[in-house]
């Protein structure tokens, strides 16, 4: 019975949250449009509401108006307004764009034609840190790139400087693509994740806490928002709504948070998670109505993104070895997963069926990630042994591409961008490499 109860408070907590990020962004428009500027920028800051938000002139002044009215009249007829709110309280993320096109898994995993020629890229040692460069994300839009690193420090970057610092005939003087760096953790960045709407970048740390950064205040250095975890935080992933944090850390239950509140949910779910079940890495599907998490205890699990409960546990998805990273197609259908094993996999939703498996590069030490390329047509990952990186055709599973990384050791992350065919990587080293295709 407790856990029903928690499972309808967190339902209620997520459909809630469209209803305050509205409230927000009226707020901050009202602020702003009556050159209220300090007081706007101070609510859009707390809010992580965009100061730009659009919203049409005096609309909070005429939603107050009518609501005072509908009040004014119900009190008189002695009706309560309470009904009313908890009837627009189920709204949903109706808001939420669809997963862009990409290929259609379902319709052509049995292909066994002739494997896709992967496109030769170009690649740029474009910054480094001062120890290990330990991860990467791109932005929604693909337009930044941030890195976290061992030292404690976050580099962001732009990409579009990036591509003109990559041009052989640029003739203005050297380009600086760092536009940002953070120091604000007191130990090594694990992983970072971009706000799907907002100038946020949020990274999570071995020092048990995740940092909020707002990345349009070019000066600052420090975060804005902390959140203090009870573990090491391994992984980090933001609710497509930009309402909901994940953290995958030492415990074997990703910590969900709401943003707003900080407040912490956990499912009660968690029967079949043994002892040493510490999530690598935790990712939200195209639309949230999902997760996975890849744990060292070699599952991989899938999570129902609004009750939080274990769906599915595929057990020993990669033996005894620890499952290092998964993510979910846009389509929802399958599940990339990557381990310890030197195996990377294609698992099946619904069934947890293993689909497709990518074989012929060795990775046994590192956190290892496998990652789809934008059009999940490619998936790449690391060979250890050869300090390559390995690319795989994702429908026949055959081997299109073996590249030198240009690290010194073999990288610890890959990247790869949402919108474009260019990925980033990053190792032991120090080193930030960008890779793009050769047009």
């Amino acid at each position: 019975m407790e856990s029903t109860n928690n499972n309808n408070r967190l339902e209620q907590t997520l459909q809630d949250g469209k209803l305050y990020r509205h409230v927000n962004s009226l707020i901050v428009a009202h602020l702003r449009d009556n050159n209220l500027n300090q007081a706007a920028s101070t609510v859009a800051l707390a809010t992580m509401t965009p100061l730009n938000v659009e919203a049409p002139p005096s609309k909070l002044l005429e939603l107050v108006a009518k609501g005072l009215a509908v009040e004014k009249d119900e009190m008189l007829r002695g009706v309560s307004t309470a009904a009313f709110l908890e009837s627009n309280r189920h709204a949903g993320y109706d808001s939420i764009a669809a997963p862009r096109a990409a290929l259609d898994f379902s319709a052509m995993l049995d292909t066994k034609g002739s494997s896709k020629s992967f496109p030769k890229h170009e690649t740029r040692h474009v910054s480094e840190h001062k120890n290990v460069a330990r991860c990467a994300r791109f932005s929604p839009d693909g337009r930044f790139l941030a890195t976290g690193s061992v030292d404690t420090s976050i580099k962001l970057f732009e990409i579009s400087k990036i591509k003109q610092m990559m041009l052989r005939d640029a003739g203005d003087g050297p380009v600086r693509p760092i536009i940002g760096t953070f120091y604000d953790h007191v130990q090594p960045i694990n992983d970072l994740d971009f706000h799907p709407q907002n100038t946020v970048l949020v990274s999570g740390a071995k020092d048990h806490t995740i940092k909020f950064f707002d990345f349009s205040k070019t000066a600052a250095k420090k975060a804005f928002r902390v959140i203090q975890d009870t573990h090491i935080v391994r992984s980090v992933s933001f609710h497509p709504s930009g309402e909901f944090l994940l953290a995958g850390t030492d415990h074997p239950v990703a910590h969900l948070y709401d943003v707003n509140t900080f407040q912490c949910y956990l499912s009660a779910n968690i029967q079949d998670i043994g002892l040493n079940g510490a999530i690598n890495q935790v990712r939200y599907s195209s639309t949230g109505g999902m997760y996975v998490t890849a744990s060292k205890d070699g599952a991989i699990r899938l999570w129902d993104g609004i009750s939080a409960n274990c769906g599915r546990t595929i057990i020993g998805a990669h033996g005894a070895a620890e499952a290092t990273s998964a993510d979910l197609t846009k389509d929802e259908k399958y599940v990339l997963s990557c381990g310890k094993d030197s195996t990377v996999k294609l698992w099946e939703v619904g069934t947890g069926r293993l689909v497709k498996q990518y074989l012929g590069a060795t990775h046994t030490q590192l956190r290892c990630q496998a990652v789809f390329n934008d059009t999940e047509e490619f998936i790449l990952s690391i060979d250890e042994a050869t300090n390559e990186i390995v690319v795989w055709d994702a429908l026949t599973a055959e081997k299109v591409a073996r590249w030198p990384s240009n690290h010194v050791g073999a990288p610890q992350w890959l990247e790869h961008s949402p919108t474009e065919a260019a990925f980033a990587s990053c190792g032991a080293d120090r080193s930030i490499r960008f890779w793009k295709e050769i047009l």
